[in-house]
């Protein structure tokens, strides 16, 4: 469970920090992130991603997917191919929390964490090796089958929604959403945060962020004036 404010009550340091959001990200658009090289080669065209990332007008990179979010000023990685990799661990897989697809098949994984997943509340098909259950258990997704050797992990399901499967007791004045296979987050109300969610009136996301936000502005030109001088010397 994880708990958080709501959104209404960080209007006031979205226009601080949406100029920050887009300016810095054009420094991130051309980088190959580094969930994206945890394999050699790249994402084939016949391959479940590949096929995915064509039919969703997405591009590869490494083994990556990536598609442009129309909601903020930069890619995201829909979709994630490390199949015969070799993994016998996986460990971190955050850069791609917001992913669509992943496919961890033809590997000799050993275990996977159960928080790996945490946060992947968009995920909604990932192809595992057999013997490895799906995250959050097959309770948390629509299908569960195996297939040449493969287990499909297909439709993640809300686990707020869910009943008789587990007991979702988020704090009055919060409310739950998905966070997650298996995983949910509890978020404050309107006009309600702080601990528990128990303080009420406006959160002084402006007195508290607006700092935060002009000293990283602040940094982000710095980068941008260090970039322009080191292109200048070429």
């Amino acid at each position: 469970m994880k708990m958080k404010a709501g959104y209404s009550q960080l209007k006031p340091v979205v226009l601080i920090l949406i100029f920050n959001l887009c300016f810095y990200s054009s420094f991130q658009l051309n980088e190959l992130q580094q969930v994206c090289e945890l394999c050699s080669g790249a994402v084939l065209n016949d391959s479940v991603v590949g096929q995915f990332c064509a039919s969703s007008a997405g591009r590869t990179l490494g083994r990556c997917c990536f598609k442009y979010d129309n909601t903020s000023c930069h890619e995201r990685i829909t979709g994630l191919d490390l199949s015969n990799c070799s993994l016998t661990h996986v460990v971190d897989l955050q850069e791609a929390s917001k992913a669509l697809m992943i496919d961890l098949s033809l590997n000799p994984i050993i275990n996977i964490s159960d928080t790996v997943f945490q946060g992947f509340s968009e995920l909604n098909y990932v192809i595992l090796p057999q013997e490895i259950d799906c995250p959050g258990g097959n309770s948390s997704w629509e299908k569960v089958e195996v297939k040449a050797g493969n287990r499909l992990c297909k439709g993640q399901k809300d686990i707020c929604n869910q009943t008789g499967q587990l007991s979702i007791e988020c704090p009055e004045n919060s409310l739950c959403a998905p966070y997650g296979p298996g995983f949910f987050e509890c978020s404050c109300a309107d006009n309600y945060h702080g601990y528990k969610c128990l303080r009420e009136g406006e959160f002084p996301a402006l007195y508290v962020f607006g700092p935060l936000g002009a000293s990283t502005i602040l940094v982000s030109v710095l980068l941008w004036v260090t970039q322009r001088r080191k292109v200048k010397s070429f």
